[in-house]
């Protein structure tokens, strides 16, 4: 029974995780949804609400976990697809976009409440940015053999490019994202050839 009964609990969660999400858009953000509209979407109860999180701060902090997690997922994700052959920018950046396209909502968490007025999102949303700034800075480490200092730089300039064209490309149409895709593909060859020369020129290579 105590198998059951967690993964009922667990399905009861996912209920008001996937609720609060779906009411997410471009005219609302999560601290404009009440317990009561989530609930309601969910089809619960509100009691049933306080079996899972304290208070709807603790479901948006919870969400905030999930969409970096979603999103840092995706990114390994892409990094074996590089392993079988591809240009590991045009791969990274095409599979970030179809995210976004994917998971409008889920993004536009992370961008509002990065910026929002609650202390605690900000620093779940920073502390989700900086996971995976690290993923890919340790990536760039290895695949690169650049030294640590310099990925850090590398990877911390791809993800403020990347992500600023993923709040553009919430508003933007087939085309202009393909566009975009192209922009931002091509910015981030310009970072990468950057660090590089920095790192041939801190380790001597170059003068």
């Amino acid at each position: 029974m105590s198998g059951i009964r967690a993964q009922q609990k667990e399905k009861t969660r996912r209920l008001l995780i996937d609720a609060a999400l779906s009411q997410l858009s471009a005219e609302r953000s999560f601290s404009n949804l009440s317990l009561r509209e989530v609930t309601k979407e969910a089809g619960l109860a509100a009691t049933s609400f306080y079996r899972h999180f304290r208070d709807m701060d603790e479901l948006g902090l919870t969400l905030v976990d999930e969409a970096g997690l979603t999103l840092r997922q995706l990114m390994r994700q892409a990094r074996q697809r590089i392993e079988k052959g591809g240009s590991v920018i045009q791969i990274s950046v095409k599979t970030f976009m179809e995210f976004i396209e994917a998971n409008p909502n889920v993004f536009r968490l992370l961008l509002r409440e990065r910026s929002g007025t609650s202390k605690a999102f900000r620093a779940a949303v920073n502390r989700e940015i900086r996971y995976f700034t690290m993923e890919l800075c340790d990536y760039l480490q290895q695949a690169n053999n650049l030294d640590a200092d310099t990925s850090f730089i590398q990877a911390n300039a791809a993800v403020t490019v990347v992500f600023s064209a993923g709040a553009e490309a919430l508003d933007a149409d087939k085309s202009e994202i393909e566009e975009l895709t192209e922009r931002t593909i091509k910015q981030l060859r310009f970072i990468a050839r950057g660090a590089m020369d920095l790192h041939l020129r801190k380790t001597g290579q170059i003068s």
